[in-house]
């Protein structure tokens, strides 16, 4: 039992290891040649060129190359070797003919007839020449379709000794056949044994080839000049130098989507450099206002009444901070998230009962929107309470449909000038000029609101209201 399962064990065992072998000659082999091709792909890729007008037309042209190419070598080889075939065998059979009028009609006296018939029914001039041995074979050309197909005719349909000549520039082709007594010399037309009339056909594909690359190149320059825009204006955007006043997005859908959207993002990044910069200048004159009423209050005395100016003095600077870190993080990530309007029309209501002032709200339309949740709520928060600083009744009007949500915000108030409409949505703008801090509000409120909308691919817009007062528009893409 034992020697058996011995046995047993060592057949099993046999072709694993065979096979394992054999795997390993093939990654033995399979290997150096796989990094090989890696190689030969990096040299090649080292090699072309980098610019993208030069890689298009590679893109162009090699496969017309190579189409053509193939053509040519296909239908060339066809054409010529059908064609000569069949001409090549029309000419060795009058050859053939007039070798049996020949035999047939052996007087002397008859050759004269042959000799005409030949040349002015068959289109060959022939001499009957001594029985003079035939001229040495001479140099094969290197390819010739007509030496072999000739050759090969004579051999099948006349087959005896013969010598030919069609080498050379001369449109005459020479054929010596051997007969009994004598020998047969015919020329005949290069043409009427051979297709001559291929470069015809060359001419043409080449003439074509050509004419269809210069349109495709004049096109595919003017598909690749706005590119090349594009990215010299990007190119000055980062180096701190002004955009070429000549930009403009065109071309092609994608191309002018893509200037359309380096124009949108240089503003909105110029934009926002500007507000910073506004906002580190507002944060410094406040501030300097508090620090100052601190320095004021501290030398006068430190009784009660100066203990609750500061505390007034600290929760104004606490509001001023709030509201420069919320204007600080309007563009902050946030990811993307179904945002129900009915819900949070449902909270404004609420809020509105706190503040006393009277809200209607209007939904049409898909209710949830594919937005940035908490963002967005701080966007329209600020309308509304902005509306609620200066009106008693607002009224909010969302339409979802076709791809935008758009939501309408009416009061009764006040309104805004024609002229202040795109002042206020700077930093720190307001309408009362003189800045005072007791009045409430850092003046940025606006600004995030349009930040947000912007962020989201929308804008804000001001108008009037038919309330009387303000309308604020907020479209966004949903």
């Amino acid at each position: 039992m034992a020697r058996h399962g011995h046995r047993i064990m060592a057949t099993t065992d046999t072709p694993a290891s065979g096979k394992q072998g054999i795997l390993s000659r093939h990654a033995r082999f399979l290997g150096p040649l796989r990094d090989n091709w890696r190689r030969l792909a990096r040299s090649v890729q080292r090699r072309m060129p980098k610019r993208l007008y030069v890689r298009s037309l590679i893109i162009v042209i090699t496969p017309m190359l190579l189409l053509q190419s193939v053509i040519a070598f296909v239908f060339m080889e066809r054409h010529w070797q059908t064609v000569t075939q069949r001409l090549s065998t029309a000419v060795t059979r009058d050859i053939a003919a007039v070798i049996d009028m020949i035999d047939t009609y052996p007087q002397d006296d008859e050759y004269e007839n042959v000799i005409r018939i030949a040349q002015d029914r068959l289109s060959l001039k022939i001499d009957i020449l001594p029985p003079d041995p035939l001229p040495a074979p001479g140099p094969k050309p290197f390819f010739s379709i007509l030496d072999q197909i000739l050759s090969s005719e004579i051999i099948r349909q006349i087959n005896r000794p013969f010598w030919i000549d069609t080498v050379g520039n001369s449109n005459i082709v020479e054929v010596r056949i051997q007969l009994e007594d004598k020998v047969l010399r015919v020329f005949a037309r290069r043409s009427q044994a051979y297709a001559s009339n291929t470069h015809i056909f060359l001419l043409w594909m080449v003439g074509t080839s050509l004419v269809l690359l210069t349109i495709a190149i004049l096109f595919l320059r003017n598909q690749i000049r706005p590119i090349q825009a594009l990215a010299e204006a990007a190119e000055c955007f980062g180096k701190g130098r002004p955009m070429p006043t000549s930009f403009r997005p065109r071309g092609a859908e994608e191309v002018r989507r893509a200037g359309l959207a380096f124009i949108q993002m240089r503003e909105r990044i110029e934009r926002q450099i500007e507000q910073r910069t506004a906002m580190l200048t507002g944060v410094s004159h406040d501030l300097r206002t508090i620090l100052t009423r601190f320095k004021l209050q501290l030398a006068l005395g430190s009784d009660k009444s100066d203990a609750n100016a500061l505390d007034n003095d600290i929760a104004d600077m606490q509001t001023m901070l709030e509201g420069y870190m919320a204007f600080a993080k309007g563009e902050a990530s946030e990811d993307t998230g179904s945002f129900n309007l009915p819900s949070f029309f449902e909270k404004l209501r609420e809020e509105s009962k706190l503040r006393e002032r009277n809200l209607e709200t209007k939904m049409s339309g898909a209710a949830n929107v594919q937005l940035r949740p908490n963002a967005f709520a701080r966007l329209i928060t600020n309308l509304v309470n902005n509306a609620y600083r200066h009106a008693q009744n607002v009224r909010v009007n969302a339409v979802n449909s076709k791809g935008s949500l758009i939501i309408t915000i009416d009061d009764d108030g006040p309104g805004i000038p024609d002229n202040m409409r795109d002042e206020v949505f700077k930093p720190f703008v307001r309408l009362d000029e003189a800045r005072n801090q007791d009045a409430g509000g850092t003046g940025l409120g606006l600004s995030i609101a349009r930040d947000i909308a912007r962020s989201h691919g929308g804008d804000i817009t001001l108008e009037t209201s038919p309330m009387g007062g303000l309308r604020a528009v907020v479209k966004v893409p949903s």
